[in-house]
């Protein structure tokens, strides 16, 4: 049988490897309870870090949500205010085109109007034209071949980014709806002047409103262009409207029903003075504005007076077309506002999954209100067995043999 000593220094050593493992334990516990988290490095708890560190990933993907919804949502303002700029620029120049109709107005004084209709026109095309931080159009309709969005051409429009994502409104707004959707006339159909006498416009100082639809199935149906036409018959003015198989008395200001429309023309005209209903085509805005100018700057006579018939009729035709294209814009600034509202939900949606993540890593990597309390109480318990074993082992160095040996 053989007999194991173990010597003093040996069991020294075993004391302090064992002291230095509970003070580890100790600092470990401090360092938790401190910073309120229950996993500090994956190694204090596998399964939970790997769940927080998927939490923070799904943190960073929301966060880059609404990075990328904040930038969409302040483009989509940006192009809203520009529809409003836009908007009271039109109701200004609308403002102008009815003072040019004014019957005290010379041409020079229509004139002075017909240049600052020209700079509004000029200012609402910059308008249309704006860009955004990226350089990119608010309207998205680059042409290519001009550089600018809105050519009178309509080449390379486009219609607008639709939404890409689940956290994602679109980048622009319509452009074609808002700048390219417009109609001539009442927007069904449109009513020209014409003279077949002199093959000119109008010789009398009749002209006619934009026509109120009264059938609209009727009027829908209208293909081929109607003429009404007027003629003398021994001092009485009388008109057709289908080709002279029929004449009627002419009376200002009564209505003429042609077409499924009411038309009301008002004004003298002549023997062979006349007016033409056709469809409506489409027109863009920049176009409606350029015939409005036309309208009050080519309708001089050679004397220097002016025609008042086709200005007349060149005003309410054009005061209509502004109306058309006012309401598209209206239309589109109100689809801007759908969009902010759409953001504004995202941002609420965004924030509530942020929150719901936020507690999932918390809850896998924290301590809970009991959790807190159950670490301090074991820091506490493991505090009172290091300073315990510390006085302990101090007490036991001491001990010699040759403190008993006198």
């Amino acid at each position: 049988m053989s007999i194991s000593r173990l010597g003093t220094a040996n069991m020294y050593d075993r004391t302090i490897n064992n002291i230095n493992r509970q003070q580890n334990e100790l600092a470990s516990q401090m360092e938790h309870t401190s910073a309120g988290m229950r996993v500090i490095r994956p190694s204090d708890d596998p399964v939970a870090a790997a769940q927080a560190e998927r939490a923070r990933n799904r943190l960073e993907r929301i966060a880059s949500d609404q990075r990328g919804l904040d930038a969409q949502k302040a483009t989509i303002e940006y192009a809203e205010s520009t529809l409003g700029e836009i908007n009271d620029a039109l109701q200004e120049f609308r403002s102008l085109l009815v003072q040019a109709g004014n019957g005290a107005y010379n041409q020079v004084q229509r004139d002075t109007l017909v240049e600052q209709l020209t700079s509004l026109r000029e200012q609402i095309s910059k308008y249309a034209n704006r860009t955004d931080s990226n350089g990119l159009p608010l309207f998205r309709g680059l042409d290519t071949k001009t550089g600018l969005p809105f050519p009178n051409d309509e080449e390379g429009i486009q219609s607008g980014q639709p939404n890409s994502g689940e956290f994602h409104i679109a980048n622009s707004l319509n452009g074609e709806l808002a700048f390219f959707s417009g109609k001539t006339g009442n927007g069904v159909l449109e009513i020209e002047p014409y003279s077949h006498a002199a093959g000119t416009p109008n010789q009398g100082k009749a002209h006619a409103d934009i026509g109120v639809i009264k059938d609209p199935a009727v009027a829908a149906a209208v293909t081929t262009p109607i003429e009404i036409t007027f003629q003398d018959n021994a001092g009485v003015l009388e008109y057709t409207t289908d080709g002279g198989a029929t004449w009627s008395p002419y009376k200002e200001g009564a209505a003429i029903s042609v077409a499924g429309m009411d038309v009301v023309i008002k004004g003298q005209p002549v023997a062979g003075d006349g007016f033409t209903i056709k469809p409506s085509t489409t027109i863009s805005t920049f176009e409606a504005l350029d015939r409005a100018i036309a309208a009050v700057r080519d309708n001089a006579n050679p004397d220097g007076s002016t025609a008042f018939g086709t200005l007349s009729h060149g005003i309410t035709k054009s005061l209509s077309e502004l109306d058309i294209a006012l309401n598209r814009v209206s239309t589109v600034r109100g689809l801007a506002g759908d969009l902010l509202n759409q953001a504004e939900r995202m941002g609420n949606t965004l924030l509530a999954r942020e929150e719901q993540v936020e507690a999932q890593r918390v809850a896998a990597e924290q301590y809970d209100s009991e959790g807190m309390v159950r670490a301090i109480s074991q820091m506490q318990t493991q505090q009172t067995a290091v300073s315990a074993a510390l006085q302990s082992y101090a007490s036991i160095q001491k001990l010699s043999l040759l403190n008993y040996i006198s």
